[in-house]
C-alpha cells in the first residue's frame, strides 16, 4: 500500500501516534525509524498504531504537514497585515530562516530528498506540506500589499517561491552539509536583510 493510497484513521491516541513518530523520525531519520522504536516511544500498541497508519511513509508525510502547518499558523498569527511591508517581510524571513535552520526543518529536508527517489508520493506529500504551503500562504500576504499598492507583482506565485529561496541564502546549505555548525543571531539577521532589500528591490511599487 503506498502513502497515498493509505488512509489516515484518526482515533483517541491519534495525537499521541504523531508526536511518538515524529520523536523518533527526527533522532533516527525515515529509514532507521522502526514501527516497534515508534511505537514504544508513543506508548500505544503496533495494532493501535497500524490501525491509524498502515503505512509507514504515510505516518511521516502527517508528521511532516503538522509540523509545517504548524509553523505557519505561528507565523499567521504574529505576522499583522497592517504593518508596513519592510516589517511584515522581516518577520516572514526571519520565520522561514529559523525554519530551515532548525532541527525539524532539515531532517524533513534530507529524509524527503533521500527518499523520495524510491518513494515519489512521499515527495509530493512533502512539497505539499512544505513548499507548496509557503507559496500559498505568502502569496495571501503579498496579495494584500499589491492591492494597496505597494507592491507591483504580476506573477505572485514566482514571487513568493523566490523569498523562499532567498531565505535559503548561504545559512541554509552550509548547514546541511555540516559547515555552518554555530549560527549566530547576526548571522541569521543577515540573511534576513539580504533576503527583504533583494525582494523589494525588485517588487517594490
Amino acid at each position: 500500500m503506498t502513502a497515498i493510497a493509505a488512509e489516515i484513521k484518526k482515533g483517541r491516541k491519534f495525537d499521541q501516534v504523531v508526536e511518538g513518530a515524529r520523536r523518533i523520525f527526527m533522532r533516527d531519520g525515515f529509514e532507521g525509524a522502526s514501527v516497534d522504536e515508534i511505537a514504544r516511544a508513543a506508548e500505544v500498541s503496533k495494532a493501535t498504531l497500524y490501525s491509524y497508519f498502515p503505512d509507514k511513509r504515510l505516518l511521516f508525510s502527517e508528521v511532516a504537514r503538522l509540523e509545517c502547518n504548524r509553523q505557519a499558523q505561528e507565523a499567521l498569527s504574529v505576522i499583522g497585515a497592517d504593518a508596513p511591508i519592510e516589517e511584515v517581510l522581516h518577520e516572514a524571513a526571519d520565520r522561514i530562516v529559523r525554519f530551515f535552520l532548525s532541527d525539524f526543518g532539515q531532517q524533513v529536508f534530507r529524509i524527503c530528498v533521500s527518499e523520495s527517489h524510491r518513494f515519489p508520493e512521499l515527495g509530493c506529500k512533502f512539497y505539499e506540506s512544505g513548499p507548496a504551503l509557503l507559496r500559498k500562504r505568502l502569496g495571501t500576504l503579498l496579495e494584500i500589499y499589491i492591492a494597496r499598492g505597494d507592491l507591483k507583482i504580476a506573477d505572485v506565485d514566482l514571487a513568493a517561491n523566490q523569498f523562499g529561496e532567498l531565505c535559503k541564502s548561504d545559512l541554509f546549505v552550509r548547514s546541511l552539509c555540516g559547515v555552518a555548525k554555530d549560527v549566530s543571531e547576526t548571522d541569521i539577521e543577515r540573511v534576513v536583510n539580504g533576503a527583504v532589500e533583494m525582494f523589494l528591490a525588485r517588487y517594490r511599487a
